[in-house]
C-alpha cells in the first residue's frame, strides 16, 4: 500500500502540531505522574501535605487543557477518525498512557506524512 502524497506545506503544518502535540503530553504526563504522587502520599501514606501542594492539581488541569488543544490541532491537521481523537485526548488522564499514546501517534503520524 502506498502512501498518497502530501503537499510540502501541509506536511509542515502536520510536523509544527506534531510537536507541538508531543511537548504538551510529555508536560501533561510529567504532572499527572507529580499529582499521583502528591495525592498517594496524602492519601494512602498519610503525609500532611503543605497547602502550596493544592497547585499541582491546578496546574496538571491547565497543561491538560494545552494538550486537549494541541490534540485537536493535530487531528484536524493529520484528519483523524473521532475514536482517534478521543483515546488521545483521554490518555492524558491515565499516568504514563500519554507518553504511549504520545509515541504511537507520533510513530502513525511521521509515517503517514513521510516526516
Amino acid at each position: 500500500m502506498t502512501t498518497p502524497s502530501v503537499s510540502p506545506d501541509r506536511a509542515r503544518r502536520v510536523a509544527q502540531a506534531l510537536r507541538f502535540f508531543s511537548i504538551a503530553a510529555w508536560v501533561t504526563g510529567v504532572w499527572l505522574l507529580i499529582l499521583c504522587t502528591r495525592m498517594v502520599l496524602e492519601s494512602i501514606v498519610g503525609i500532611d501535605m503543605p497547602t502550596w501542594t493544592r497547585i499541582i492539581g491546578q496546574l496538571h488541569g491547565l497543561f491538560y487543557m494545552v494538550y486537549l488543544i494541541t490534540t485537536l490541532n493535530l487531528g484536524v491537521k493529520a484528519r483523524w477518525e473521532p475514536v482517534k481523537w478521543i483515546t488521545t485526548a483521554l490518555a492524558g488522564t491515565i499516568p504514563f498512557l500519554s507518553f504511549v499514546i504520545e509515541a504511537k501517534r507520533r510513530k502513525e503520524v511521521t509515517a503517514a506524512f513521510n516526516l
